[in-house]
């Protein structure tokens, strides 16, 4: 008996000298004189504190007068959730817990214990992966508002501990984003809280898609709600007095699109079609725009993809009892709504009459207690149908325009088939009919043009005008070999083309009306002075004319002229076109003649303040002076 003894203590000091051991909660400082100090681990399983016993106490059986009556579990829930809002334990739990709709009444006593100890670590912020239904109960208590300060302060607990544990389960997503939603209309929160809501974001996109579409399709049933802010009309349609085109109107415009007319004007409205694509595309599960036809030829597919939705509009009005819209997403009805409808949720008092908006489409309604949801009941993600639409648009329009990368031929319906080759015919005939025109230059004709344009210009010369064309000629001729001029040739009174004493009335009318008759001969000819001079100098000392480089095009008037105009110097242009001894207008057309060839267009041309380089060729002129 002695060595059994010996075991028993020797037994007692090991298990106290653990670390462990004396950390544990089953090694508290509260001394219990009812119990032994040892115990065995079902005596210790089955151990609870009073306030459990005090909760367990809390019976579904309601005392009352006259009569008592059964609570539901949901009440039950939340009286005891009251009793414990405030409890903290330190017992882990290392097994499983599951139940449907779990509450306390659900837990042995083991895991009651473990329940709250999580829930501790919970509040204190280590929020850990324990059982499922352990989450589902505390989430239930948030919804209840047991350990919330207020609804504020119970919607940030609930939306951080959701984020923090969908890491761990995933699965709770489809439940607890309704229950948020739920919480800020049940408690009348402000709707921006549910700015990242998928649910919310759906409505966003559909509001988009309505508005896009209502100058197409004014009979939509989700606009009854309410009018959009800035409906925008189709050109060629009447608007009704509410703002949207009228059925008449649009009617008469399917009637009128026929053959190879496109559903939308032509040209493209390229900011309304963008805003028509970008709706189409937040709702389709085909992602058009990621497409890469789509980066290749943006304008091909975005028209024809949103003619064909257009065309979808008004077959779907035609031929079916619904929209498209209302088709694909569903129509906007009123239906009784239960709060909190999937989680364990008890209202302790009625609610007061409320009314709800989070978006256009979507609102709520509570009277004596009741609540009435108006939204889009029907399917809420992006939708296959209209993904199969845009995906035939993509296909056909790369088979069109013979794109490198082809899509797999699928089924689609014969309607849809005949709408997308019609749109694709309609663009690309407009498309061709106002391409741009493509001009091309042959720089190695203009000779034979000039030559051509010479014969011309001498067969319109007038007599008097050929005549003075040899004067000039006469008066160019290099001297004899004696230096002199021939008598007969100084008798002559010396002129000049274009001068103002030369020329009559009667010959300055064919220069004006045609100032490039001379300018062959105008081009590189010397000043009347130089002239004058040599007719006057004693022979064999006859001045050399000022001629400018040999490498240049331009005779020194003309160069004269062009640095003047360069540097707005009007009283050096002034003295330049005295030089020339012509009109300012022929020596603008001398000089654009003689640069021609080297900038392949005019160099100068006539403003409102008169004749200035163009900025274009600045630089270029600038080189031909230097």
């Amino acid at each position: 008996m002695g060595d059994k003894t010996e075991d028993v203590r020797a037994l007692i000091e090991r298990i106290t000298s653990s670390e462990r051991m004396r950390t544990s909660s089953h090694f508290s400082d509260a001394v219990y004189r009812a119990e032994p100090i040892l115990t065995t681990g079902r005596q210790m399983a089955t151990y609870l504190p009073d306030r459990y016993r005090e909760m367990r106490a809390i019976s579904r059986w309601q005392e009352g007068e006259p009569h008592g009556r059964w609570i539901t579990e949901a009440e039950l829930f939340w009286r005891q959730g009251t009793f414990m809002a405030d409890f903290e334990d330190d017992c882990p739990y290392h097994s499983t817990f599951k139940a449907y709709f779990p509450t306390y009444a659900d837990m042995s006593d083991r895991q009651l214990r473990g329940y709250f100890t999580w829930r501790t670590a919970v509040r204190r912020g280590s929020i850990q992966e324990t059982s499922l239904s352990f989450a589902y109960t505390y989430l239930y208590e948030l919804i209840n508002g047991i350990g919330v300060a207020n609804p504020l302060d119970g919607f940030t607990q609930l939306k951080t501990f959701w984020e923090a544990y969908r890491g761990f389960a995933p699965e709770i997503d489809r439940y607890v984003r309704v229950w948020l939603r739920d919480y800020v209309v049940y408690h009348g929160l402000e709707p921006s809280l549910l700015h990242d809501s998928r649910s919310l974001s759906f409505d966003h996109a559909l509001i988009d898609l309505v508005d896009a579409s209502a100058p197409y399709d004014p009979d939509a049933s989700l606009l009854l709600l309410d009018e959009p802010e800035s409906p925008t009309v189709d050109p060629g349609v009447a608007p009704t007095p509410g703002g949207a085109p009228g059925r008449r109107a649009l009617q008469a415009r399917t009637r009128a699109r026929k053959g190879k007319q496109s559903a939308l004007p032509l040209p493209p409205n390229a900011e309304r079609e963008d805003r028509l694509l970008a709706a189409i595309d937040a709702l389709s599960s085909y992602r058009i725009r990621l497409s890469r036809l789509y980066s290749d030829h943006p304008d091909d597919l975005r028209h024809i993809a949103c003619s064909v939705f257009v065309r979808m509009l008004e077959y779907y009005r035609k031929h079916r009892k619904s929209g498209l819209i209302e088709s694909l997403f569903g129509e906007l009805v009123d239906m009784p709504y239960t709060m909190f409808a999937s989680a364990v949720f008890f209202e302790s008092e009625r609610h007061g009459p409320a009314d709800i908006e989070l978006d256009r489409i979507h609102r709520y309604r509570c009277r004596n207690g009741l609540w009435t949801c108006t939204r889009v009941f029907g399917a809420r993600d992006k939708s296959p149908k209209l993904g199969s639409i845009m995906r035939g648009v993509d296909r056909k329009v790369r088979e069109a325009l013979e794109h490198p990368h082809p899509l797999k031929v699928k089924e689609m319906p014969k309607y849809l088939e005949q709408a997308i080759d019609r749109e694709i015919e309609a663009w690309l005939t407009w498309k061709q009919a106002h391409a741009p025109r493509k001009v091309e230059i042959d720089l190695s004709q203009l000779a034979g043009i000039r030559s051509a344009a010479a014969v011309t210009r001498e067969a319109l010369l007038t007599d008097e005008e050929r005549d003075q064309n040899t004067a000039v000629e006469t008066v160019e001729k290099t001297p004899t070999q004696d230096g002199a001029i021939h008598a007969e040739e100084n008798a002559q009174p010396l002129s000049w083309p274009g001068s103002e004493t030369e020329l009559g009335d009667e010959a300055k009318q064919p220069a004006a009306r045609n100032p490039e008759a001379k300018q062959p001969e105008l081009v590189g000819a010397p000043a009347p002075s130089a002239v004058l001079a040599a007719a006057t100098a004693p022979a064999g000392n006859v001045p050399p004319q000022n001629e400018g480089p040999s490498d240049s095009p331009l005779s020194p008037a003309q160069a004269a002229y062009l640095q003047a105009l360069l540097t707005e110097d009007e009283d050096a242009k002034t003295e330049a076109v005295h030089h020339a001894g012509i009109s300012e207008d022929m020596l603008v057309d001398a000089i654009n003649e003689a640069l021609f060839d080297l900038l392949g267009d005019t160099a100068i041309e006539f403003g409102s303040t008169g004749p200035q380089v163009i900025e274009d060729y600045e630089d270029d002129v600038r080189g031909v002076l230097a």
